[in-house]
């Protein structure tokens, strides 16, 4: 068993992001938490560990169940950690109110009636 994986590394590993790079920029600004506090790429993270990963809107709270330096396939990937209750819960919440109001969060695409009465405000049209 492993004393400990550099946290860039195991978030790498885990597929949270792309690149360690990016996993270490995400972590340096301050989008990955551990233990509710902020951590620096570096820092070891031991089986138990919980994380907090933030990606643009989304919070993710995830537990380490399990420790890896290499990136493997997507389904390795999910056996290193178990996401919590709370974090799923959340992400259902959002996934429901994306259903509801798809168009609502971007001021939604005109209909046609709507573009033909632009059109004419505009005087494009007779």
């Amino acid at each position: 068993m492993q004393e400990g994986v550099r946290l860039d590394r195991w978030l790498w590993a885990a597929r949270f992001f792309r690149t360690r790079a990016l996993a270490a920029d995400a972590v340096s600004g301050g989008h990955v938490e551990v233990a509710g506090g902020r951590a620096k790429p570096g820092r070891r993270i031991r089986v138990g560990d919980e994380l907090t990963i933030t990606r643009g809107q989304e919070r993710i709270g995830v537990v380490v169940a399990d420790l890896s330096e290499r990136r493997g396939p997507a389904t390795a990937a999910q056996q290193l950690y178990e996401e919590t209750r709370e974090s799923i819960e959340r992400r259902e919440r959002a996934r429901e109110l994306e259903r509801a109001a798809p168009a609502a969060r971007l001021g939604g695409r005109p209909t046609k009636r709507d573009r033909r009465r632009l059109e004419r405000e505009r005087g494009r049209r007779g």
